[in-house]
């Protein structure tokens, strides 16, 4: 699918679905899963080589990063919440040619409609394509912001669930929350996923602004020329501080799975001294019963009267006295 815009008194406007060729006008081609006939009628137009969707995979600084046919092509990995709030990473390539704006993108990262929902109304920064290309980059950064605080969010109100003790309404005694540790290592684990991709993206993203960075330098330093350069170096700033603070969130994610993990690991141990505890004290009452199940033809014992309540006597106080230990020593 094809979305073309132009602007008109500085707002962003959009233009009539492209049948043929491009129109005159358009300062932003916005190409959404386009077919190989489209792509045909935007290289045609644009006279430059779209890149396939493999082309659009490749790791290479070369392949992401380049200058061809008078045009620059920089491709970033950008992030969205899909569907179950599942993180979805797919490479997004922006193309500047003269002063058209060309985005070529697989996936819908919610960055997109909230600019174009932003730039219909005026607009202070200048609707070139360049200029439209930072103020789409500011609102990718904005919303990665905005996921960083969300994973923040999620990850405190984990880390509160996991160490704060919640009191009866009485207020008596202190008591621990049980825990669902599977649930908690489950949020922990999708929270560190997306942290982990947010962080790649944002790297990706720093890479390709400092092409930007480089590019810009080698242009005429025009008015708006000028501001976009100054804008970059915002941006720049921004993208390094998401990245520090997405480090900062991945050291509070590895340090809570510990946690939750080290959690798991006292529960299981303390079901297992339970079963020790209940071994030990059930041993000499099974003692003491083993040994008046033995079939000797003579033991006195069981010709006596008290002989019965005698050995239910000795497996009580035999059992009664182990459990008095551990109890005095804290065990259980």
């Amino acid at each position: 699918m094809l979305s073309a815009y132009g602007t008109d008194k500085g707002c962003l406007t959009g233009f009539p679905a492209i049948v043929d060729v491009v129109p005159e006008g358009v300062v932003w081609i916005d190409m959404v899963e386009p077919t190989f006939e489209e792509e045909k009628i935007v290289e045609a137009s644009l006279k430059i080589d779209i890149p396939t969707r493999e082309e659009l995979a490749e790791i290479e600084a070369s392949s992401r990063l380049y200058q061809e046919d008078g045009a620059a092509f920089m491709t970033a990995n950008l992030i969205r919440r899909g569907e179950n709030d599942r993180p979805e990473s797919s490479p997004v390539t922006f193309i500047i040619k003269g002063n058209q704006l060309v985005t070529i993108r697989y996936h819908h990262p919610q960055a997109f409609p909230v600019y174009v929902h932003r730039a219909m109304k005026p607009q202070s920064t200048a609707m070139t394509g360049w200029g439209i290309f930072v103020s789409l980059l500011e609102a990718v950064v904005d919303r990665a912001a905005d996921h960083l605080e969300r994973v923040g969010l999620i990850v405190d109100e984990t880390s509160r669930k996991t160490f704060s003790n919640s009191r009866t309404t009485s207020g008596r005694r202190a008591r621990r929350k049980p825990l669902n540790l599977s649930e908690l290592l489950e949020k922990i684990g999708e929270e560190g996923d997306f942290n982990s991709k947010m962080r790649e993206s944002l790297v990706s993203i720093g890479r390709m602004v400092a092409f930007m960075q480089a590019i810009v330098d080698q242009t005429r330093q025009t008015k708006d020329m000028k501001d976009n350069r100054a804008r970059i170096k915002v941006l720049q700033r921004d993208i390094q501080s998401l990245t520090d603070h997405a480090s900062f969130l991945n050291g509070k994610i590895s340090f809570l799975l510990d946690a939750v993990l080290g959690m798991s690991a006292i529960e299981q141990n303390g079901i297992i001294k339970i079963f020790s505890v209940a071994a030990v004290v059930f041993l000499p009452p099974t003692l003491v019963a083993s040994i008046y199940g033995m079939n000797f033809k003579f033991m006195p014992e069981l010709d006596w009267v008290y002989g019965y309540p005698m050995a239910l006597g000795i497996m009580v106080l035999s059992a009664f006295l182990p459990w008095l230990y551990f109890k005095q020593k804290g065990w259980l």
